[in-house]
């Protein structure tokens, strides 16, 4: 079940981190629990013994029937493997559903990637100042802009550049991942 058959002579000490992960994941299988909690399990670990463990965590609940309680700050790992998501800030439940049900909660929203030959503040002013834009942040060579109706945004991007002397290189539309809903509903600025 944790693929280290081929190791089984090893020592555990000359194990990388990923491997010692699933050890620790293989021992607490040994009583079959009706139930797994598991915190963080791929904190790191190499992209690989990451693949390794999420796809041993599906195959634990679709042939054992088995419940996870998962944790993480994956939101992409939280979206591939779970039913039902519950969002916790400082300590309580702020808000749970499915994934689709949690994004519901930025549906009039929609995330525009605008990348540009140079920033200039005077675009993202433009953008920032644009009455459906509710966000606008620089992301390496452009902008992310949340915005409500991006349609309406998208038809003034190229107007708002040309004003601001910005060439644009790309425009892309994304609907809002987990990882905005959770931005959105705990804040975005760091904190302790």
């Amino acid at each position: 079940m944790i693929g280290l058959t081929e190791r089984s002579k090893d020592r555990v000490e000359t194990y990388s981190g990923g491997m010692k992960r699933r050890i620790n994941i293989g021992v607490t299988l040994l009583h079959e629990p009706r139930v797994l909690i598991m915190d963080e399990p791929t904190v790191g670990i190499d992209p690989q013994s990451r693949n390794y463990i999420l796809e041993m965590i599906r195959r634990l609940n679709r042939e054992k029937d088995m419940t996870i309680l998962y944790t993480s700050h994956y939101m992409e790992e939280v979206e591939k493997l779970c039913d039902r998501i519950y969002i916790m800030d400082h300590g309580e439940i702020i808000a749970s559903g499915t994934n689709q049900e949690l994004k519901n909660i930025l549906a009039n929203n929609e995330t525009i990637r605008i990348e540009v030959e140079t920033l200039y503040k005077d675009f993202a002013d433009r953008l920032a100042s644009h009455d459906v834009v509710q966000k606008v942040t620089q992301k390496g060579k452009g902008y992310k802009v949340i915005a409500t109706k991006g349609d309406d945004l998208l038809g003034d991007v190229f107007e708002l550049a040309k004003r601001s002397q910005t060439k644009i290189i790309g425009v892309a539309v994304q609907t809002p991942s987990l990882e905005d809903v959770f931005l959105h509903l705990t804040g975005r600025t760091l904190r302790d």
